[in-house]
């Protein structure tokens, strides 16, 4: 594998608008879909590169029940808050080694985007698609604007966390 630098610029991530609703990034890394799939699944591994370097945060506590039907709740903290911040839903479609898909329920349930993950091997290495599909535009362009700058970030150390084998 290449070293951790390298990877990122040979691998950009690539966020785009899919719709008035949706955005995808997409990435290919330098793994098989077992050990990326891994990443995304196992609660020590997810931590280790979910909250970008420098945004200030640190995230308080996982909790991720990774099979369909299973739950979720991430705790965050950050400066600019008084007190943590809760991420919570629930796993709707998980297929191993292949797609994650979970609702955003923190918003309330007919608010939050849903969120899907594939992962796609060839040769030995993974494209990952990450789409978050919201109930309305606006609440697209907030996250846009927000949440998926640091999308290339996260999978810069997800490259990382892979290059030195967890």
């Amino acid at each position: 594998m290449a070293n951790a630098s390298s990877a990122s610029a040979m691998n950009p991530t690539n966020v785009e608008r899919r719709s008035d609703r949706e955005f995808v990034a997409t990435r290919t890394f330098d793994a098989p879909a077992r050990l990326v799939y891994e990443a995304w699944r196992n609660p020590d591994l997810f931590r280790k590169w979910w909250v970008p370097e420098g945004a200030g945060m640190t995230l308080e506590s996982c909790e991720m029940d990774v099979r369909t039907g299973g739950k979720y709740r991430l705790v965050f903290r950050h400066p600019q808050f008084d007190g943590p911040m809760a991420f919570f839903g629930r796993y709707t479609d998980v297929v191993p080694n292949k797609r994650i898909a979970w609702t955003n329920e923190e918003g309330g349930e007919d608010q939050g985007a849903l969120t899907t993950v594939t992962f796609t091997e060839r040769d030995g290495k993974t494209l990952v698609s990450y789409s978050e599909l919201y109930p309305t535009a606006e609440a697209c362009d907030e996250a846009i604007a927000g949440s998926a700058e640091g999308l290339p970030g996260q999978f810069a150390q997800l490259d990382q966390l892979l290059a030195a084998g967890w």
